[in-house]
């Protein structure tokens, strides 16, 4: 059997997309009105801005002890991963592993994190994260919402690009969601005929928070011009290090603690020249197992793309249904995540 998972997005007849919502302008109102607006907007506001923490310097004895830990017993020399740089004050790998839930809260077919009306996905994921403690009781679980908020689209859209940005009042909603969960929240960007360098700017008033972490999906990275969908896309390191330096740029600007960067891959040629993907103290870098499939097809899809490519961090990615399409018609369980995976991988992500 091929070490090659598709993805449920690459499979699907046609790409998903969000139409955008039009806004329709109000009356005239009286001024009372007009005030008692103003404060509920700038409640609203203040309800996405997390609290400012005063983070105590790294215990570099315990970070080396977690990664370590992590590596699972593998004697290769490949884990941990070495010379990679300490982190800054408030990171959350090792000490954490983080468990979240992907998609777009105006899609329910793109993942489960839109799939549920919000109170019963957040009560989903509070059990997703009792189940992990359970499994691996000596690594408390940070939750987290992973939201698309670019999408690849269906249609070439008014610049002929091929991606639907989701609007500020949809991602200010999800990070509402994130506050209700004690979780953090990463914007996934999916850049179509697009390019990284162009979107990844475009939502820095969301990576000025420290709660906000990155994803990029080189699935729908189209370098070559092809429609998203019609083939899976690819990222060099070269963007890569782009996104890592551009984030390290704002942690360093903001004074923030570092941030979680997130790379899927589930083929070689979505991630090329993985080699040359510099690190930093202000980045903590994942590279994420993404594709469905039943577990053996997902073990050697780890094994060959993760596990074999080492960088700093590993994810992986568990589809509540597309897992169960073959036979044994079983997703894997942390506690198999667990015991099978070299190194256990640190971030989860749930579709």
């Amino acid at each position: 059997m091929k070490n090659i998972i598709l993805s449920a997005a690459f499979l699907a007849s046609s790409i998903l997309f969000i139409s955008g919502c039009s806004q329709s302008k109000n009356t005239a109102k009286t001024s009372a009105k007009d005030t008692t607006k103003k404060g509920a907007v700038a409640a609203a506001a203040q309800d996405t801005i997390p609290e400012k923490i005063v983070y105590p310097p790294l215990d570099k004895k315990l970070y080396d002890t977690l990664m370590k830990r992590m590596a699972n017993g593998d004697t290769t020399g490949k884990w941990p991963v070495k010379n990679a740089p300490y982190p800054l004050p408030g990171a959350i790998l090792p000490f954490k592993r983080v468990v979240a839930f992907y998609g777009n809260l105006s899609a329910k077919k793109m993942g489960i994190l839109g799939e549920l009306p919000p109170n019963e996905m957040l009560a989903k994921l509070h059990g997703e994260v009792k189940h992990w403690e359970k499994a691996d009781p000596k690594t408390p679980v940070q939750p987290a919402l992973h939201y698309i908020a670019v999408v690849a689209a269906g249609f070439p859209g008014k610049d002929n690009m091929y991606i639907n940005r989701m609007p500020s009042k949809k991602i200010d909603s999800a990070l509402r969601l994130a506050k209700r969960a004690h979780a953090i929240l990463f914007l996934d960007i999916q850049v179509a005929l697009s390019n990284i360098r162009a979107e990844l700017p475009k939502l820095e008033k969301y990576w000025e928070m420290p709660n906000v972490h990155c994803g990029i999906d080189p699935e729908f990275a189209m370098k070559d011009g092809i429609h998203p969908g019609k083939k899976i896309g690819t990222y060099d390191a070269a963007d890569v290090n782009y996104v890592s330096a551009y984030l390290a740029n704002v942690v360093r600007k903001y004074n923030l603690p570092p941030k979680i960067f997130i790379v899927h891959r589930f083929t070689r040629k979505m991630l090329t020249n993985y080699q040359n993907i510099k690190l930093h103290p202000e980045i903590q870098f994942v590279m994420d197992m993404d594709g469905f499939g039943p577990p053996d097809l997902k073990t050697g899809t780890y094994r060959d793309y993760v596990y074999h490519d080492p960088v700093q961090f590993t994810g992986f990615k568990l589809f509540y249904k597309n897992d169960s399409w073959l036979p044994p018609h079983h997703m894997l369980t942390p506690e198999e995540i667990i015991k099978m995976y070299k190194p256990h991988p640190i971030y989860i992500q749930y579709q």
